[in-house]
């Protein structure tokens, strides 16, 4: 498992979540994904931000924890059938969930 350790970070320099969201120009909604382990990944540009403003290095925000797994289970999300000639039955609806 992966373990996030931005609140330590964070702590450790006396700085708050909002003051990381703020300097880094990420926004809040999506720091937050990523610090409750809810993000499925993260961008290297937005690790580079949160680094530097940080001052430290990803090793530093994300640590491996050897035999566990990560609780997250996968989404089991209805689908609903959309008929043939509806105006929305060829379009393609695209989640961004990396960060």
């Amino acid at each position: 498992m992966i373990e996030i350790r931005v609140d330590q970070l964070l702590d450790a320099q006396g700085r708050t979540f909002y003051w990381l969201a703020k300097e880094t120009g990420i926004s809040h909604t999506t720091l937050w994904r990523f610090k409750k382990g809810k993000a499925l990944g993260i961008n290297f540009e937005t690790l580079e931000k949160m680094c530097q403003v940080l001052g430290c290095q990803p090793g530093d925000l994300l640590t491996f924890v050897n035999g566990t797994q990560s609780p997250r289970k996968r989404s089991t999300k209805k689908t609903a059938i959309v008929p043939a000639g509806s105006p929305s039955a060829g379009r393609a609806r695209r989640s961004k969930r990396a960060i």
